[in-house]
C-alpha cells in the first residue's frame, strides 16, 4: 500500500519509507532510521505497531482498526502524538 510521508512529518526533516524486506514502514530523521511501524492482524482485524528503533521501545496506543490503511495512519497519529507534534 503505498503511502506518502505525512505533512507533519516533512514539517520536521522527516521522511517515511516502506521497507520490504522488513514489511514495515520506517521513519527516517537525517537520514537514519528513527522508528518503524508494522500493521499486524487483531482480532479479524488490524493495529499498528510503532516501535523506536535505538531500544525497542513501543509508543502505539494499541488501537484496533478495520482496515491495514487505517491501521498505519493510526499509527502514525500514535508516532504524532508521542513526538508532541
Amino acid at each position: 500500500m503505498p503511502v506518502s510521508t505525512p505533512d507533519w512529518l516533512t514539517r520536521h526533516g522527516g521522511e517515511l519509507r516502506y521497507v520490504a524486506a522488513l514489511n514495515s514502514w520506517v521513519v527516517y530523521f537525517d537520514n537514519e532510521p528513527q522508528y518503524t511501524l508494522t500493521v499486524v492482524p487483531a482480532a479479524g482485524k488490524y493495529t499498528c505497531s510503532v516501535m523506536q528503533t535505538v531500544n525497542g521501545k513501543r509508543l502505539d496506543s494499541g488501537g484496533v482498526y478495520a482496515s491495514p490503511d487505517e491501521a498505519l495512519n493510526g499509527g502514525l497519529e500514535d508516532l504524532r502524538k508521542a513526538l508532541g507534534w
